[in-house]
């Protein structure tokens, strides 16, 4: 006859500091339930007793934390290999090792029952108080053992984590130190990069004008006596229009330096492009005469882009520099244009000396000599092409150069049409 659960009231202390050790008894006489626990109870173990199979499931469906059970085998209504059965059905309980109470010989074909049910061993009737002590000392401390490996396993993982979490962080901390030295590296090459073009700017723009200017005042200065009231108004006048073209390049250059800094230097409006042309090498024309050069603009008036007057400017004085520069006595420079479906092509051409095609592969690599075009003794910083190649790649253009020695130069480039 099934009776209702019986829990020990006692609440004996962990062993070795360790949480208690949960037993359950299971066996259909009163009388054997307390015999084992009266062999077991100086070993401080906690235990739930139960009368039937049934009432042992029951305990289970409740608690599943036991370190052991010790079932009786021969039970009425459900014997102890079925309660093994039932058990072992269920994941939770699988862990729970099972030691069989039998008052029946260890005949083989029991013993292979039991073992195929999930049993660990056997304890024969009348049990043997030592033998009861020792087997479920055996196990106590088999899951004392795991318990304490399964909270160092906890231990590990929550160590794992957290190394984890702080790589996490780490690697976070690491890129965005990586994208801030990347981003200050590349402040610092733009800035090198608006210096050497600043510098360039300077010496293309400003190095022409004022050479006129001083070829004019050094005339005055050395030949006054001899000139002509006419000639002295020439150049008198040569110095002024002069002069006002470099205070207005130089207003025009600090404004183009703010907008460097301010990364708005980019302003590109509707040009005409012979009027630019025009412009552009205004300030070249005394170069020019000095080598009997003639400059012929031959850019139809129709022809508009949409470029930054500033940066055209710039390319178109750097490659006409050059023609000048290279070309011989008496030589001739020209320049045309032809609009494309939505690009203008810019022709600069020239009667110079030409160059050879190492020269060419080199024209526009940083730190090479790009103004020196040929055989020709002066050299040139290489700043200027340089320039010249940023300033019409910002405008989504591209140049290319057709040359030979002896045969002159030819500098195509594109420019938004407008």
């Amino acid at each position: 006859m099934e009776t209702e659960e019986t829990l020990d009231t006692k609440q004996p202390q962990a062993i070795d500091g360790e949480e208690k050790i949960k037993i359950l008894l299971v066996d259909d006489r009163e009388d054997n339930l307390l015999s084992m626990e009266v062999a077991l109870e100086s070993e401080g173990y906690q235990f739930y007793k139960a009368t039937s199979g049934r009432e042992a499931l029951k305990i289970l469906l409740k608690e599943d934390d036991f370190s052991l059970i010790l079932l009786d085998v021969r039970m009425p209504i459900m014997d102890g290999y079925e309660t093994a059965d039932m058990i072992y059905q269920r994941d939770k309980l699988k862990h729970i090792p099972i030691i069989f109470i039998t008052g029946q010989d260890y005949a083989e074909n029991s013993m292979y029952k039991g073992y195929k049910a999930g049993g660990v061993d056997y304890i024969q009737k009348p049990v043997n108080p030592q033998i009861l002590r020792s087997k479920v000392a055996v196990f106590a401390q088999l899951y004392q053992k795991n318990r304490l490996l399964e909270k160092q396993e906890e231990k590990l993982r929550l160590i794992n984590e957290d190394l984890s979490k702080l790589n996490a962080e780490l690697e976070i901390r690491v890129k965005d130190r990586t994208n801030e030295l990347e981003r200050l590296n590349q402040e610092l090459k733009d800035l090198n990069i608006s210096k050497d073009k600043f510098l360039s700017v300077i010496s293309h723009d400003l190095r022409n004008p004022l050479t006129a200017l001083l070829a004019s005042s050094t005339k005055l200065n050395n030949d006054l006596e001899n000139l002509k009231l006419s000639e002295v108004r020439q150049f008198l006048q040569i110095i002024h229009r002069t002069s006002n073209t470099i205070l207005q390049q130089l207003n025009e250059l600090v404004d183009w330096a703010k907008k460097q800094r301010e990364k708005s230097s980019f302003n590109p409006t509707r040009i005409k492009l012979s009027q630019g042309m025009k412009e552009s090498i205004e300030l070249l024309r005394n170069s020019a005469l000095q080598k009997q050069i003639k400059v012929k603009n031959l850019v139809p008036d129709d022809v508009f882009v949409n470029a930054d007057s500033l940066m055209l400017r710039s390319i178109l004085q750097n490659l006409v520099t050059n023609a000048i520069k290279y070309s011989k006595q008496g030589g001739e420079v020209i320049l045309s244009a032809e609009a494309q479906e939505s690009m203008v092509q810019i022709c600069v051409e020239d009667t110079g000396i030409g160059m050879s095609s190492e020269t060419k592969d080199n024209l526009f690599k940083r730190g090479l000599p790009g103004s020196s075009l040929g055989t020709n003794k002066e050299q040139g910083s290489g700043l200027g092409l340089l320039l010249v190649r940023d300033f019409i790649a910002q405008h989504g253009g591209t140049i290319s150069i057709d040359s030979s020695p002896g045969e002159g130069t030819r500098f195509f480039f594109t420019i938004p049409k407008n």
